[in-house]
C-alpha cells in the first residue's frame, strides 16, 4: 500500500503524459499572408506551399496560394468564339443584303430602260417578240462609239451573241482564229467574261449575278488567260 500511488512508485506513464501535455509557452506561428498580423499557438501549414497561416487564411483560396491552379478561362474563350461567329454572320448578312439591294436596283433600272431600248435597238427583226432580249451594249475601249442598243435571241449561245453584236457594231472579230485576244461578252456587275458555250437564257436565270432584259452588257477584247474585267465602272463614266 505504501507504493500504490503513481508518484510513490515513479510510474513511467505519468512522466510520458506530463511531457506530452506541456505546451510551449513561448512559441507562436505568425500568419504568412500579406498584411495579416494573426498568430496561432499551433502550426497551421498549407500542404501545398508549406507556409504557416492563421485559421482565417488556412485555405489556398484565402491566402492566394502560389501553388493554386488557376482555372483556364474557358468561358471567355467560348464567348470570344461566339462573338466571332455572330460577327461573321452579321457581316455576311449585310453583304447579302447589299447584294440583294444592288440586284434589285439593277432590275428596276433595266425595266425602266427596256421601253426605251425597244424603240431604238437593232437586231434580227425576224426574231419573235417573246424571244427578244434587249441590252445596252458597251463597246470595247478605244472604239468611236461608246455603246449601242441591241437585241438578241434568248436561246442563242454567248458565242453567237458576241458574233452578232460584233457585226452590228462593225467590230473586228477573230474569235474563230487562234489569236492572243478574243472578243468577250462581260457581266457589268462581276466583270466576268461569260463562257461562249453558255446560253443567254441561263444567265437571265442566274441566281447570283443575273443578266436583266433591258440591262447593260460589255464587249471587250481580252487575252486568252484573262477571265474578267477588273474596272467595269470605267465603261460607264
Amino acid at each position: 500500500l505504501q507504493h500504490r500511488s503513481r508518484d510513490a512508485h515513479g510510474c513511467s506513464e505519468v512522466n510520458i503524459r506530463n511531457n506530452s501535455v506541456k505546451p510551449d509557452q513561448h512559441r507562436s506561428y505568425p500568419c504568412s499572408y500579406k498584411d495579416c498580423n494573426g498568430k496561432e499557438l499551433l502550426p497551421v501549414l498549407c500542404p501545398y506551399c508549406e507556409k504557416h497561416f492563421c485559421l482565417r487564411h488556412r485555405h489556398q483560396s484565402d491566402h492566394e496560394c502560389e501553388k493554386l491552379d488557376t482555372p483556364k478561362p474557358r468561358m471567355a474563350a467560348t464567348q470570344q468564339l461566339y462573338y466571332n461567329v455572330m460577327n461573321y454572320s452579321k457581316k455576311n448578312e449585310e453583304a447579302k443584303s447589299k447584294k440583294r439591294k444592288g440586284a434589285k436596283n439593277s432590275e428596276t433600272a433595266a425595266k425602266v430602260a427596256l421601253m426605251k431600248l425597244k424603240m431604238h435597238a437593232c437586231g434580227d427583226k425576224s426574231l419573235p417578240q417573246t424571244e427578244r432580249i434587249y441590252f445596252q451594249v458597251f463597246l470595247p475601249k478605244g472604239n468611236k462609239e461608246k455603246s449601242k442598243p441591241m437585241f438578241f435571241c434568248s436561246k442563242w449561245s454567248i458565242g453567237k451573241v458576241v458574233d452578232f453584236a460584233a457585226s452590228l457594231a462593225s467590230l473586228k472579230n477573230d474569235n474563230n482564229k487562234s489569236t492572243s485576244q478574243k472578243l468577250r461578252l462581260c457581266h457589268t456587275a462581276s466583270g466576268e467574261a461569260l463562257p461562249f458555250e453558255h446560253t443567254l437564257e441561263t444567265w437571265l436565270s442566274n441566281k447570283d449575278y443575273p443578266l436583266y432584259n433591258g440591262g447593260n452588257i460589255i464587249l471587250e477584247y481580252l487575252d486568252n488567260d484573262v477571265l474578267f474585267i477588273e474596272d467595269t465602272d470605267s465603261y460607264f463614266s
